[in-house]
Order: C-alpha cells, then structure tokens, then sequence
C-alpha cells in the first residue's frame, strides 16, 4: 500500500471543563471555537482544501477507549477500508466497526502503547 497516512486530520483531548478551555483557546490564541472545537482549514500538496479538527472532550468521555490516555490523534488516510485489511493482516489491533459519515469513513486502532487512534478518510467539503 502506497500511501498509509497523509496527515493530521485531528487532535482531541480531555479537560476538565470543555467550555472553558475553548474560550481561553480563543481569546489567547485566536482559535476560531464553536460547539465541537476547532476546524484549521489548509491546503494540500496539490491545493486540495482540506481540515484539521482540534476538540477539547470532557475528562469522563468514553470516545478514547479502550486506551486510558486523557489524548486521541486523528490521522488522515487515503483508503481507509484498504489500511484497515493491511493493518489486520500486520497484526495491529483493530477497534470497533468502521463507521461512514457525511464527512468521511472512520476507523480505530491501537498502537504498540494502546493508545487509540483513529483513522480518517476526509470528505472535508462540510466544513469549508
């Protein structure tokens, strides 16, 4: 398989209280907030636009698990049905079913640490 991960699709993490952290994010930082976080928007390689999602989830989420971790990264994958046999047949640990959205297909692994992460074949056109 050529190309595996083509970038960073999201960061997500735990705190304490969601809506705050938001706020401070955008009065010290500038980050352009609402009710799911953050959407960077970009351009790829080729000029395609594409998104970046930074979300502060609240310190009791179950969306992380099986991993323990207060982090989740989201990376961005080309044919994400494709990667999820690959990485099966490589023996890493899939987790759950991949799930289908109007922004794109979803899926979960673990890496050698257990940290969950999921993978994301982008339809970004929602959030431009």
């Amino acid at each position: 398989m050529k190309n595996r991960v083509t970038g960073i699709g999201g960061l997500f993490f735990k705190t304490k209280n969601p809506s705050k952290t938001k706020d401070w994010y955008k009065k010290h930082l500038g980050f352009n907030t609402d009710d799911y976080g953050c959407t960077f928007k970009w351009k790829d390689k080729d000029g395609k636009d594409c998104t970046t999602q930074w979300s502060a989830f609240p310190e009791d989420t179950k969306y992380y698990e099986p991993s323990k971790k207060d982090f989740m990264f989201n990376y961005r994958v080309e044919n994400l049905e494709e990667l999820l046999k690959v990485l099966k047949d490589e023996g890493v640990t899939i987790v759950g079913e991949m799930q289908e959205f109007e922004y794109g297909k979803f899926g979960w692994i673990l890496d050698n640490d257990g940290n969950k992460i999921e993978l994301w074949e982008p339809i970004d056109s929602p959030f431009l």
